[in-house]
């Protein structure tokens, strides 16, 4: 199973999506009042507190975490499913619906709090680690047609 390059490509994408889930996707500082917005929640507090202090808001910021957990189900159900291709193909074609639902929800969640903050911020890692899901994502649907192809062309010759 773990042989196969699309299989490391979809543990790769998984690995990514778990990582964006704990990591920040932006953050900014304004007046000594520090804002993180991560795939579950935003965060509003005091510089150096965002522990007990900190205002948490969970919805509508956890439809990304939502997306994530989604895609990265589907991901590991992929991996399992290594001995039916076809059924790869279509949970792959699925999980890239996901992901750039990740990617858009983050995108659109960032840029409203930009504007409303009007402050610049900074993107964090969970901002871009769902776009190296998708390029792996992306990759292991290409290897899996690659095998789905070499295996009916064999049974051809046969």
């Amino acid at each position: 199973m773990w042989q196969r390059v699309q299989t490391v490509f979809l543990g790769v994408a998984v690995v990514s999506l778990v990582a964006s889930l704990v990591l920040p996707i932006w953050s900014v500082e304004v007046n000594g009042e520090a804002t993180v917005l991560t795939s579950f929640y935003l965060a509003k507090g005091l510089k150096g507190d965002l522990g007990e202090g900190a205002l948490y808001s969970y919805m509508p910021y956890s439809v990304t975490a939502m997306l994530s957990a989604a895609a990265i189900t589907l991901a590991i159900i992929g991996i399992l499913k290594y001995k039916s291709r076809m059924t790869q193909m279509k949970m792959g074609a699925l999980n890239s619906f996901f992901l750039v639902g990740v990617i858009l929800a983050s995108f659109y969640f960032s840029n409203n709090l930009i504007k409303s903050l009007n402050a610049g911020g900074n993107y964090g890692l969970g901002m871009w680690l769902p776009g190296v899901a998708v390029l792996c994502n992306l990759l292991a649907n290409r290897f899996i047609r690659k095998d789905e192809k070499l295996v009916r062309d064999s049974s051809r010759l046969r």
